[in-house]
């Protein structure tokens, strides 16, 4: 029974231990108050809004603790839960409700504009409102959930019966929804527990989005597997977190590339006792040298992680005494992970040469939603293919090189943007970087820099053009460069580079866009 109702075992294992820490509120939850949450939740959606095993409940709304409610009230129904983007428009919302088929859209009356948008596109067959005036026509959340007393709800839950849906970014093509079963999250926890030594002293922050897999699988679930202290933030906000992970004594914490620079740029990040820090964990990009090295300064151990959507996130571990030996690398696959690195017919390639990462194992995704071709393009025989170019070296150490679909060739020669990107970001006036491929009548394809400087130091494209002959090949080094104010990210914040590659892929550019070298 305790499959799909993790908060049932654990509030009768440590029901008084601290699960969560809602900053919005400043609200502290026991387990046994957030387990009694998901029972009232689990009890409305099944006897006020019918939901049964395998149906749908999607929630579109910014991090708040209903997210969590929801999560695991679905859990304990055997439901499947289908996290929305908020920051999506009405058209690609109507496409995923339309191809996911809720039968309880949960949303935040904040996002009510779009929510009308998306009706008149796809039918919602039941709309509930998380907060704001009762109209009289949409049910409130509060109203529901009060009509309930809190006592269990079970239901029989198989481990490969599925627990999300989780649509992928959509940078090639429409999202497709990745089916994570609840032996996919239990394997990911166990994973990522035994390999990042996780366990129920832990404290860390929930600040990247909830409808993210990083918002989920990264450590809130296997942080509250364990009977750890998760801290909710609505939103990243920089001063903020710097403040939470010395008030709530934070011990382990997770974030992108770009936000660690964003905490290493503050002016309290000096101020800031980082004491009760066991390790940070770096994801969702290739995290760059200097940044490691620019936390040493402050004793705190920086570990890096490699992931995706489909094989449930935390897929290598990195020791945090080989941040700096093997910095560049994501580790070693983790616990219970299978990897080969293969060339373009299948077959294993020689150790330290490139091949694209393969991945089998329990946190393997059930496929796409609906989609059985775009499944069977990516798994075969059990093992996923991830698109990711990587090399491993003497020691069995992983180095993701490039996305597959990013690499471009240069008078014959294959070109991997991550390595020349990292020999960019050891520039001390570059504060973020792209490298893309652009048309050349003489080459084929040319590299060209996009990149954004820090706000107090200067950089000439030649400086940085002369930077990089000192540490890269000729013909990896990139003949153009655009000075941009910002990238463009994803809502895990990747760089988007086909966002880049529409806008600046093409050999003319207008001159009011950056310089050209």
């Amino acid at each position: 029974m305790y499959i799909g109702d993790w908060l049932g075992k654990r509030e009768l294992l440590t029901p008084d231990r601290l699960a969560l820490v809602d900053d919005t509120t400043g609200l502290r939850y026991s387990y046994r108050q957030l387990n009694e949450r998901a029972n009232r939740l689990a009890a409305a959606l099944r006897h006020e809004c019918g939901v049964r095993k395998g149906e749908r409940v999607a929630i579109l709304a910014r991090n708040r603790i209903e997210y969590l409610d929801a999560l695991f009230a679905t859990g304990k129904l055997g439901a499947i839960l289908v996290p929305l983007n908020w920051r999506l428009t009405a058209p690609e919302l109507a496409y995923q409700i339309g191809d996911s088929s809720p039968r309880v859209l949960i949303a935040d009356p904040e996002f009510a504009p779009v929510v009308r948008d998306v009706q008149a596109q796809a039918p919602i067959a039941m709309l509930l409102w998380l907060s704001g005036a009762n109209d009289g026509v949409v049910p409130r959340y509060d109203d529901l959930i009060a009509r309930t007393d809190g006592g269990p709800v079970t239901e029989e839950v198989d481990l490969d019966d599925p627990h999300l849906i989780l649509y992928t970014s959509g940078t090639t093509g429409r999202p497709k929804g990745a089916i994570l079963t609840h032996r996919v999250i239990v394997w990911n926890s166990l994973n990522t527990n035994v390999g990042w030594d996780i366990h129920a002293d832990d404290v860390s922050i929930i600040h990247t989005p909830l409808f993210h897999t990083g918002g989920i699988n990264v450590l809130t679930l296997p942080v509250l597997h364990a009977g750890g202290t998760m801290i909710l933030m609505r939103d990243w906000s920089t001063e903020r977190c710097l403040e939470l992970l010395q008030q709530e004594r934070v011990t382990i914490f997770f974030a992108v590339p770009t936000m660690f620079q964003m905490l290493l740029d503050s002016p309290s990040l000096a101020q800031t006792d980082f004491s009760s820090v066991r390790f940070f964990i770096s994801g969702g990009a290739p995290c760059p040298v200097p940044l490691i090295k620019a936390y040493q300064q402050y004793g705190i151990p920086f570990r890096q992680g490699y992931g995706l959507t489909e094989v449930s996130v935390n897929c290598f571990t990195l020791n945090p005494e080989d941040a700096i030996r093997k910095a560049g690398s994501v580790g070693r696959p983790i616990f219970h992970l299978d990897a080969r690195v293969v060339d373009e017919d299948g077959r294993d390639v020689a150790q330290g040469e490139i091949g694209e990462l393969w991945l089998r194992g329990p946190t393997v995704c059930a496929g796409y939603w609906k989609q059985p071709e775009a499944t069977a393009a990516v798994i075969t025989d059990g093992w996923f293919h991830t698109g990711d170019l990587v090399r491993i070296d003497d020691e069995g150490y992983y180095f993701i090189v490039d996305r597959k679909k990013d690499m471009f060739i240069s008078g014959g020669e294959n070109v991997y943007p991550t390595e020349v990107e990292r020999a960019i970001y050891e520039h001390p006036a570059v504060a973020e970087c792209a490298v893309i491929g652009v048309p050349d009548t003489r080459w084929g394809e040319v590299g060209r820099a996009l990149v954004v400087t820090r706000a107090d130091l200067t950089l000439t494209a030649d400086d940085l053009l002369r930077h990089c002959r000192e540490r890269l090949a000729r013909y990896k080094v990139p003949k153009s460069v655009l000075f941009l104010p910002e990238l463009p990210h994803t809502s895990s914040g990747k760089v988007l580079k086909p966002e880049l590659r529409a806008r600046y892929g093409t050999s003319e550019r207008s001159a009011e866009e950056g310089v050209v070298a």
